[in-house]
């Protein structure tokens, strides 16, 4: 079982973390939240599908050229990573502080895919790699979302029980609580 920690003991150690990772399904508000985690915190913002996965073109980088990009990023001594792919959790959670798991219900991250598309259709949304124009979801995109908690969420579980077991995670099920996770960085600025 992962290493839970209540919210205020997770603002407690986001106060002196290095190296934050921030996972969850997408539409959740990650990546939002990660951006902002790394401005009040003064650390360096990396987007896996910014700066790992995806080339011009929604072409994907092959996997041995993204577990190096990984490799590397995780080797820098401060940031705030976002990005779930559990398939690099053995490379990225030896390197973490703390892992704030982003874990809203999926009627809010649809809701939040939806908001992403009205707002960036067609237009390259700045945490996405360039030549990325955000497209409509697809089947495959909607049920992936859909499906997380049942289908991904124990793969998740089961990668921080293996690569990081002492790594304290928070869960976070609300915007609300992300906001609050914030609000004494922020009070400070």
């Amino acid at each position: 079982m992962p290493r839970h920690v209540s919210s205020e003991e997770a603002v407690s150690l986001l106060a002196n973390a290095k190296r934050v990772l921030v996972i969850g399904c997408s539409g959740g508000g990650k990546t939002t939240f990660s951006a902002k985690i790394a401005a009040c915190r003064d650390l360096e913002f990396q987007s896996l599908d910014r700066d790992v996965r995806w080339l011009p073109g929604w072409v994907e980088r092959d996997r041995v050229g993204q577990r190096a990009i990984i490799e590397q990023l995780a080797r820098r001594e401060r940031w705030v990573m976002d990005g779930s792919g559990a398939s690099s959790f053995d490379i990225r959670l030896v390197r973490t502080d703390l892992v704030l798991w982003v874990r809203v219900p999926r009627r809010v991250a649809l809701l939040g895919l939806f908001k992403r598309v009205f707002r960036y259709y067609g237009s390259v949304r700045p945490e996405m790699a360039e030549g990325c124009p955000e497209p409509l979801p697809d089947m495959d995109f909607l049920s992936y979302i859909w499906n997380f908690e049942k289908r991904y969420a124990p793969l998740f579980i089961k990668q921080i029980d293996q690569h990081g077991p002492t790594v304290p995670v928070a869960v976070l099920r609300s915007h609300r609580e992300m906001d609050l996770m914030l609000q004494p960085f922020t009070q400070q600025r």
